[in-house]
């Protein structure tokens, strides 16, 4: 994996906007935060622009994620908001190389498109973190600031990330480099030229958001059935917040724990990335992790994202 330089307080972050749009209030607050956090923001004017669905043209939104990425002063590129459409931008990236000017990009949700062609196309860490839209929008209770800072800052290695909530499916420790997102983009990935390819002997992270409990098994069931949980050394589920399902039938746990008996590996739940109820905190990908399912859950980041 290429990893870009630490982003250090003083740098230039680039907010970029490449799926739905967003309101004036969620940037200006959310760059408040960043700068708060001692972190210069830029934002391209087309990021103003708005389509039928999206935060502008695809065309528009791909050729402003290229220019930030490719500007020397900017350290680090960051989402404002997830929603739909960042999976647009990947045909119209072609023949563009990120990998030859590094640099971290954070987001989730939608964005996951985003986050697995840099990472299992490219070759490229980054960081399923918090946006700017109700995150760092809303101030540190709604983002796990120390372990964004750790990530982007490179003081990560060794760092035990050891959340409320987090719960022990199948146990098990195992180690291996972390790659995922929100289900919903990586199973609809799948069959294109931009489908998720995680490596064998890899953690997975899924996580998603209000995604009743059959349509839960049934993204797993294509994800064992395309070959991808085959690959894993392990499973990291998200909070899975909103997934619980109408109460008279089977529960998303229920699903969960029916794919962690089918798997060799530890499977943890409830890690909290992504949609959250509470503080979204961050998780490098294409590093190296640790996954400790025993009676004090845990993950223990082996490997920065930046050097």
């Amino acid at each position: 994996m290429i990893k870009p330089r630490p982003v250090r307080p003083g740098d230039r972050i680039a907010i970029v906007s490449p799926a739905s749009p967003f309101s004036r209030d969620e940037l200006d607050r959310g760059a408040a935060e960043l700068r708060a956090l001692g972190y210069e923001p830029v934002y391209d004017d087309s990021i103003f622009e708005t389509a039928m669905f999206t935060s502008g043209p695809a065309d528009v939104r791909a050729a402003a994620f290229m220019r930030a990425w490719s500007d020397p002063s900017v350290a680090a590129l960051i989402a404002i908001r997830g929603g739909y459409g960042s999976v647009q931008l990947l045909p119209l990236f072609d023949s563009w190389q990120p990998q030859r000017t590094p640099k971290l990009f954070v987001g989730y949700s939608d964005n996951t498109s985003l986050l697995s062609w840099l990472t299992c196309q490219c070759g490229l860490t980054a960081l399923h973190g918090p946006m700017l839209e109700r995150r760092l929008a809303a101030g540190e209770a709604a983002y796990d600031r120390q372990s964004l800072l750790a990530m982007m800052q490179g003081g990560s290695t060794g760092l035990e990330l050891q959340p409320d909530g987090l719960d022990v499916v199948r146990e098990g420790e195992v180690s291996g480099p972390l790659f995922g997102g929100t289900m919903t983009q990586l199973v609809g990935s799948l069959g294109t030229s931009f489908a998720f390819t995680p490596p064998a002997g890899c953690v997975l992270f899924l996580e998603d958001v209000n995604e009743r409990p059959y349509r839960v098994d049934r993204m797993l069931t294509q994800l064992r059935q395309s070959g991808i949980l085959d690959r894993a050394a392990a499973i990291v589920f998200g909070e899975m917040r909103g997934c619980t399902g109408s109460g008279d039938g089977p529960s998303v746990e229920d699903v969960i724990r029916s794919a962690a008996a089918g798997f060799r590996g530890p499977v943890l739940r409830g890690f909290p990335s992504g949609h959250t109820t509470g503080p979204c905190w961050t998780l490098p990908l294409g590093v190296r992790v640790r996954v400790r399912a025993r009676a004090r859950p845990s993950l223990v980041v082996e490997e920065s994202p930046v050097e």
